[in-house]
């Protein structure tokens, strides 16, 4: 299975994955609760412009934490036990 293109592209590309998938649930949610309210197409087309920058942004905010535990990781344990010891 891991040799269809699109899932590699995934595994190669996750938060960009995870960006387009949350957009379009948001975005879905956004034109069926916004579908009988009657906004003009410019306004539809700023609504889901602003809705696709809100995904990406959470995204980079989820994205906060992975990097943080990338960094834990690469802390040497010499490193983590003469600061201990200094303290």
């Amino acid at each position: 299975m891991q040799n269809f293109p699109l899932f590699t592209w995934v595994s190669a590309h996750p938060r960009l994955t995870a960006w387009l998938v949350l957009s379009l649930g948001m975005v879905g949610l956004l034109v069926y609760e916004a579908r009988d309210v009657g906004l003009q197409p410019s306004q539809w087309a700023a609504l889901v412009v602003a809705t696709v920058l809100v995904a990406g942004l959470c995204i980079w905010i989820i994205s906060w934490e992975d990097a943080e535990e990338e960094d834990n990781e690469t802390i040497p344990t010499a490193a983590v036990t003469e600061t201990s010891d200094n303290a």
